[in-house]
């Protein structure tokens, strides 16, 4: 079977749908940093949709990490299929919105010179959580991280994403040309405040001058929503199938996507809008709408679903006991912190959990768990702060947390080892190693860990009650009744 490339898109089958617009008049407009499923999945989908009407604002994405997404679509011309599943099938699309992907490892360089050109007016991120060298904790710049380290003692060659932006912009500086805007697309609370104090701070560090300068880019927030599993071989096989040629990339993901960003790009953007984005003024609460219900009951559902022997989503959302954990997580404990007038939350809650019902969708629990570090702070701590604040209860936030320590233990309820991703998945080995099945000694040492919990929740004596009754049954009685037990 032919590969997909431009020489092959008139040989595809009927089924799929192309690019309607002339890719060789496609300039490059953005650089992307991250260039991973989810941006294949989301913005990228949303510039293809506008490219036919002002060419110029392609996509030029860069790999920090590994190179495999360069050397699975540089064959290809940049094209890759999205592959939208529901329960009446998959539903395939080209997309050619990535002109090149660039590996930061090995073409640094060039990299630098083509952000530093004036035709580029955004640079874009989805990196992770991790990808911003901060504390989560606290959202300041770890000036301490090894890759910040070697950023600020080699500035010319930097390997982090505040790196690598601040050298840009130091040479947009120098040469006299005005900045591009930087927009953050990462599940972060005030993502583009954050990226901006994390970037104005390694600035800072740099030269002071710099520092200032950078003070002034512009970094509009943003919240971008669709639920995007790993791709496997038989999603490839499907794929070629369905379009006639093989993809060594596909992305699988959901006919539901949604993109709120603020307005607020000085070198200029694509008409976002009619590709279906909202421009707003104020995207925090919808930032937070997001990590709370959606990625708040994710996590939960990872943990504790991974835990009762649940491989996806949609599996655990076959347990009614689950459902009723969710639904209530999000009505009880959720909901009451959002303040947004207008925004109908119970069907928004209605309209998640059928997301996450959609059997087509195979998200695996253990690939939402990783990083959990990283998320926690964003996804349930800052609920719970706010309920434990205004003296409410937070049970089933507090369980969500518990099946995180349990998990990160490493050894599930079967005795069988569990694949723990995380930056600090040795440290919590080890410590779950001299806590043994000892709940209060696990919850002690895991949550001394400040850059995840602060120095606040230690303390607070209806947190530690909480988690570690959860915990407790977690060990005695497993998921699947802890679980039901809650939920009666």
């Amino acid at each position: 079977m032919t590969r997909l490339s431009t020489s092959t898109l008139a040989t595809l089958t009927d089924a799929v749908t192309v690019p309607g617009y002339d890719r060789g008049q496609v300039t490059p407009g953005i650089v992307h940093l991250g260039i991973g499923a989810f941006h294949r999945a989301h913005m990228a989908v949303y510039v293809d949709d506008l490219l036919s009407q002002d060419p110029h604002w392609g996509i030029v994405g860069a790999s920090l990490r590994r190179p495999d997404t360069k050397e699975a679509l540089e064959p290809q011309d940049g094209l890759y299929t999205i592959a939208v599943r529901d329960a009446a099938g998959t539903h395939p699309r080209v997309i050619g919105s990535i002109l090149k992907v660039m590996d930061a490892n090995t073409e640094r360089d060039a990299l630098l010179a083509l952000m530093a050109d004036p035709a580029i007016r955004i640079v874009s991120l989805t990196v992770t959580e991790k990808g911003y060298c901060h504390d989560p904790a606290t959202g300041e710049l770890d000036e301490k991280h090894p890759d910040i380290a070697h950023d600020l003692a080699n500035p010319n060659a930097p390997r982090s994403a505040p790196g690598i932006l601040v050298e840009a912009l130091a040479r947009r500086r120098a040469a006299g040309i005005a900045p591009f805007t930087v927009m953050s697309c990462d599940n972060l609370p005030s993502n583009g405040e954050t990226a901006k104090r994390i970037v104005s701070r390694f600035a800072a560090l740099r030269d002071a001058g710099l520092g200032a300068w950078v003070e002034d880019v512009a970094f509009p927030s943003t919240m971008v929503d669709r639920i995007v599993p790993s791709t496997t071989d038989a999603d490839r096989d499907e794929v070629a199938r369905l379009i006639g040629a093989e993809d060594a990339w596909p992305i699988m993901t959901e006919p539901f996507t949604q993109w709120v960003i603020e307005d607020h790009f000085p070198a200029g953007r694509p008409a976002f809008e009619r590709a279906g984005a909202q421009l707003v003024e104020d995207v925090e609460p919808f930032e937070l709408m997001k990590l709370r219900m959606l990625n708040g009951s994710h996590s939960t559902m990872a943990y504790a679903g991974y835990l009762g022997g649940y491989q996806y989503i949609s599996d655990v959302m076959g347990d009614e006991a689950y459902v009723r954990l969710i639904h209530g997580l999000m009505t009880e404990e959720v909901m009451p912190t959002l303040d947004m007038p207008g925004t109908d939350l119970g069907a928004y809650r209605d309209e998640l959990l059928e997301r996450f019902r959609n059997p087509a969708l195979k998200h695996r629990t253990w690939q939402i768990a990783m990083d959990g570090t990283q998320k926690l702070p964003q996804r349930l701590l800052g609920t719970i702060r706010d309920r434990l604040a205004r003296g409410q209860g937070i049970e089933r936030l507090a369980l969500g947390v518990a099946a995180w320590m349990r998990y990160v233990t490493g050894v599930d309820e079967k005795g069988e080892d569990i694949d723990v991703r995380d930056p600090l998945a040795l440290r919590m080995h080890a410590i779950a190693a001299d806590a043994g099945d000892d709940a209060e000694a696990l919850f002690e040492g895991l949550v001394g860990l400040s850059g995840v919990f602060g120095t606040d929740l230690p303390d607070n004596a209806a947190f530690r009650t909480a988690v570690v009754g959860h915990l407790e049954s977690l060990f005695d009685r497993g998921a699947r009744e802890t679980v039901a037990s809650l939920t009666r």
